[in-house]
């Protein structure tokens, strides 16, 4: 587990943004702070400085796109429907692939931003689980008792 997410909480996160009402600046800013690798290393370039006017003046929906684009570079929103009271987001990263064949990651909620949010959360807790080292980990030591032994039949 990298440093930046000692302190991440997939479910922790997920019950603050499925019981929020709306989205709000503290929620926002708990997101960033929790669940995002890039946001704090990319100290104020432009883009954070972008999400941060958005943050400011309550563009919820706008900000969260950013965001997206800033910590998920490869996922892409898939789809957006509302039904039945409730909006579905859907993020992926192969967008054109038929939806049967497409392992898209999705999140709802009666607010836009925080189905987003929900959607978002899920694919940096994927992030995070895939997160391991490509190189092999070596095994133990067998143990002494053991010694390997041919049970092939040639006769």
């Amino acid at each position: 587990m990298t440093v930046a997410f000692r302190h991440y909480d997939p479910p922790s996160l997920n019950d603050s943004l499925r019981n929020a009402q709306g989205m709000t600046r503290p929620l926002m800013l708990e997101i960033i702070d929790k669940a995002c690798r890039r946001f704090p290393s990319l100290g104020q370039s432009e883009r954070t400085a972008r999400l941060m006017r958005l943050i400011d003046a309550e563009a919820w929906a706008d900000a969260t796109l950013a965001l997206m684009e800033l910590e998920l570079p490869l996922w892409q929103v898939r789809r957006i429907a509302y039904a039945e009271g409730e909006w579905h987001c859907a993020l992926s990263r192969e967008r054109e692939l038929p939806d049967w064949l497409d392992a898209a990651v999705e999140g709802c909620h009666g607010d836009l931003p925080i189905a987003l949010l929900s959607a978002f959360v899920e694919v940096q807790a994927l992030a995070v689980e895939v997160s391991r080292p490509s190189v092999p980990i070596v095994c133990p030591a067998p143990d002494l008792l053991y010694e390997p032994i041919a049970c092939e039949n040639f006769g």
